[in-house]
């Protein structure tokens, strides 16, 4: 049976804790931690942390932060109302102490939020600056929370893990920063007391300290522990605290490589760019914002100190701001695929990005020359393209919102990032986005490596297809509100997400199922954040090998073979309980070709299995109720397009005037469509149990081809086409686009306009495309330009082959470049392509090839 995380922490010896508890710092006399014998970087990161926080006088004084500082002060109100209001057993009104760590964990950031509000410098004088009483209620309150909720780790540790190794202390920490001077005078022992407690609520083992073997100790969660650290160090004089916690919190700065870990760590960026959290979920719209923001904060905290040299996180930073977020974000919006459950939350995809804007706000400061101009025009951009923010009134510190103004008045041009026309392969995270100006397409896909979805505590309760090629095309101009985000999952059934091939049949949340937020089993290893939890429950992964694609240059192909998740897998080999529920996946093997004017999808082998009905969704979109929306289209003869029930169409647009954007879809082969258009009225409470219980009222377009139960195995194409007319979709009978092969062997497909030749061979053995032979499996892609030059792009989506063969049929070719690990020769009939692929991951080998000698 797995060791509880409580009866773990009671192995830490209580001498470890009394030694530390014994050990108040020392104080100068004017209130500050006198610098420790090495230095004075303890007091420097004090003076440090409470201009980041509070701000200074000079900042303060500035208009831009005046409504921040207002909004400090406003929220500080509230909070003493409703500590004024608490009843038997509360420091707040309507947040009971004892039995749940999230109203504990609210109680911890409502002091701290009283605290920040009497240290604000600069400000107008007030009943809250400086006040000696509220200061001494705060620390009363945290004194009695540690002696009552806190203190006895026997009696903590109820519910999520997270309140008590980060959040709690993330708010302490904080607090003992600004209150020290009350700390040392009204409660002197508290300080090193809670230091103590906080370091026994870590992982056993290495005694209240981090762990870089515990698989909760990495990524954004260690960014976050170790910034915690530091300040717990500043407040007790303790310099080699400090320069433990900094130099643990660096190893989040190593790029992971899948086949050299260290300490088995699989969370953090990958050199493609993709950032992974819990060990196999994409996650840089949401963790891999706080690691950003985290590692960007120690930049600050650490100003001056010695601590890290500058340089050593800067151009990490930049790349991973580069590479990793710019291309997620669209006109000021993070896009979905990257959010895990915080799908589900009522935030929008606008506001997750001033997170971002704000550390690159801050980085900025610490570059020169290009870089300083390529960031700070980078914020200018966002700031244009957005229909929402960036709000700085939501930035953390005012210094920020002062910084900010400077760059929004400053001469630097507006400029994005990367090119307006570019394709990323994710490969590490499945995930894929391609822009065009004008919009920005993102895939979600799933392997045996990266989770289908994220479900946990209460959060995105009807997940099961996020990972199965769900697709979001975002259209320039639009406001993504009216969209996308938790609107979109709220009006849109699971199994009608965009691009998503799913069963129709009615599946339980895990609330449903088993009355609580998980699966409750101790004596099969099932607790909350088990490794049985996150690996059947919270995060399956897929169980096939498939799931990537080739890029070349600005174009991309990607493929993925739908599978069953790992926790069906291991209820039909009988290792799950008997009473644990599995649901299994539909089959389907589709490929993605992201061009320029369309994105081309393949389906084949469609089937709902275990006699279910199935439906494959080629497009759904929402718009505001009051929305002019219109769905016109075309029949092959070249006549209107009538509605459900008459000849199948050529193609078909679909028109929201109220956000003036338009798609189209080009019907290229398959069972004719089913196009619906329904208003929709629901709570967000549905796919998170902590949503507001409000109605949300869409309308909601579906264009889908559905089988019904016990039909045979169907194959479809189509093409999607954003902001196209019906002139242009009529266009299509006439090419560019020709499907080449569409079975769950070979998908392959042509763009006669670009010259391009796309496919990706799923299955073991020779396949041939014309003029193309692959050894499978493969994605490839190849262009030939009108001078009869070739270029040739190759992968290994499944991650698992050492070689690929690919030979281009016809006169023999010479090699005018090739990346490292592809070398060409000649071969009867044509020219073969040995491509190395072992330990690359997914990522794309490129060779340019030409007639002549």
């Amino acid at each position: 049976m797995e060791l509880s995380r409580r009866s773990a922490l009671s192995l830490i010896p209580a001498v470890t804790l009394s030694t530390v508890a014994q050990a108040p710092p020392a104080r100068a006399a004017d209130g500050v931690e006198a610098p420790s014998d090495r230095g004075p970087g303890p007091a420097v990161v004090l003076g440090n942390t409470a201009a980041v926080f509070a701000g200074t006088a000079e900042s303060n004084a500035r208009p831009e932060v005046a409504p921040k500082i207002a909004s400090l002060r406003a929220t500080a109100y509230a909070r003493i109302a409703a500590m004024e209001a608490a009843g038997s057993g509360e420091l707040f009104e309507g947040l009971p102490l004892g039995t749940s760590d999230t109203a504990l964990n609210t109680t911890y950031q409502y002091l701290y939020e009283i605290a920040l509000a009497t240290c604000l410098p600069g400000t107008d004088a007030s009943d809250l600056r400086n006040n000696q009483v509220l200061r001494g209620q705060v620390v009363d309150g945290v004194a009695r929370l540690h002696d009552e909720y806190f203190g006895d780790q026997a009696k903590g540790y109820y519910g999520n893990w997270f309140n008590w190794e980060i959040g709690i202390p993330g708010h302490v920490s904080r607090t003992l920063v600004l209150l020290r001077d009350e700390l040392a005078r009204l409660r002197p022992d508290l300080t090193a007391t809670y230091v103590a407690s906080m370091d026994a609520y870590l992982r056993s083992g290495k005694d209240g300290d981090v762990d870089l073997d515990s698989r909760f100790h990495t990524g954004a969660n260690l960014a976050d522990i170790t910034t915690n650290r530091i300040l717990q160090g500043a407040v007790l004089g303790d310099d080699d605290r400090i320069r433990k916690a900094v130099a643990d919190q660096l190893t989040v700065l190593a790029t992971i490589d899948p086949y050299d870990l260290r300490h088995g760590v699989t969370d953090g960026f990958y050199a493609d760019g993709s950032f992974v959290q819990h060990g196999s979920v994409a996650y840089t719209g949401s963790y891999g914002k706080g690691l950003l923001t985290r590692i960007v904060q120690t930049l600050k905290l650490l100003a001056g100190t010695g601590y890290v040299a500058a340089d050593d996180l800067v151009g990490v930073v930049r790349t991973w701001v580069a590479d990793g977020f710019a291309p997620l974000i669209f006109e000021g919006w993070m896009m979905e695929i990257v959010k895990g459950r915080a799908v589900s939350r009522p935030g929008t995809g606008y506001a997750d990005v001033t997170g971002v804007v704000e550390a690159v706000v801050d980085l900025s400061a610490h570059t020169t020359g290009a870089d300083t101009e390529a960031l700070q025009g980078y914020v200018k951009h966002v700031h244009q393209t957005s229909k929402a923010g960036p709000d700085p009134l939501s930035f953390v510190s005012p210094l920020s919102i002062a910084r900010y103004a400077d760059i929004l008045n400053s001469a630097a041009p507006a400029k994005d990032l990367g090119p307006a026309a570019s394709h990323t392969a994710y490969n590490a995270m499945d995930r894929t986005v391609h822009r065009r100006p004008g919009y920005a397409f993102a895939l979600a896909r799933s392997s045996d490596r990266v989770s289908k979805y994220e479900y946990m505590s209460g959060e995105n309760l009807l997940p099961w297809f996020q990972g199965d090629g769900a697709h979001y095309l975002y259209l320039s101009g639009a406001d993504q509100r009216q969209s996308f985000g938790v609107d979109y999952f709220t009006t849109v059934p699971p199994h009608r997400l965009a691009g998503v091939t799913a069963p129709v049949e009615t599946r339980r949340t895990v609330p449903e199922l088993y009355g609580t937020l998980w699966y409750d089993n101790p004596e099969r290893g099932f607790t909350s954040s088990s490794e049985s939890q996150n690996t059947y429950v919270y995060f399956p992964h897929g169980s096939h090998a498939f799931s990537g694609g080739a890029r070349l240059g600005a174009h991309g192909v990607a493929g993925l073979v739908q599978s069953d998740d790992a926790a069906y897998a291991a209820q039909q080999a009988g290792e799950l309980p008997d009473d644990f529920v599995a649901y299994r996946a539909a089959r389907a093997t589709t490929s993605w070709f992201m061009l320029d004017d369309e994105i081309v999808v393949l389906n084949a082998g469609v089937t709902g299995l275990s006699g279910r009905a199935v439906t494959t969704t080629i497009d759904t979109r929402i718009a505001d109720p009051t929305s002019p929306v219109t769905l016109t289209g075309g029949l092959h003869d070249g006549t209107p397009w009538r509605g459900n029930g008459t000849a199948p169409p050529a193609w078909l647009r679909y028109a929201d005037a109220g956000q003036g954007t338009a798609v189209g879809y080009v019907l290229l082969s398959g069972p004719a469509p089913t196009a619906s258009l329904d208003t929709v009225t629901r709570s967000r409470r549905l796919v998170r149990a902590a949503n507001p219980d409000t109605a949300v009222t869409k309308q909601v377009f579906t264009l889908s081809y559905d089988l019904a139960a016990g039909e045979r195995p169907g194959s479809m194409a189509h093409a999607l086409v954003p902001h196209a007319s019906a002139a242009r979709l009529a266009s299509y009978r006439h090419g560019p686009l020709t499907v080449r092969a569409n079975t769950v062997r070979l998908q392959a497909v042509a763009h006669a306009d670009l010259g391009i030749l796309a496919a990706n061979a799923f299955t073991p053995g020779t396949h041939h495309v014309r003029g193309l032979s692959i050894d499978g499996p493969a994605s490839v892609m190849v262009r030939r330009t009108p001078d009869g030059t070739y270029t040739v792009a190759v992968s290994d989506p499944t991650t698992t082959r050492r070689t690929v063969l690919v030979t281009l049929h016809g006169r023999p070719l010479r090699t005018v470049s090739a990346d490292p690990g592809v070398r060409a020769r000649h071969v009867p009939g044509g020219t073969r392509l040995d491509v190395t692929t072992h330990h690359a991951y997914g990522r794309s080998f490129t060779a340019v090839l030409a007639r002549g000698a």
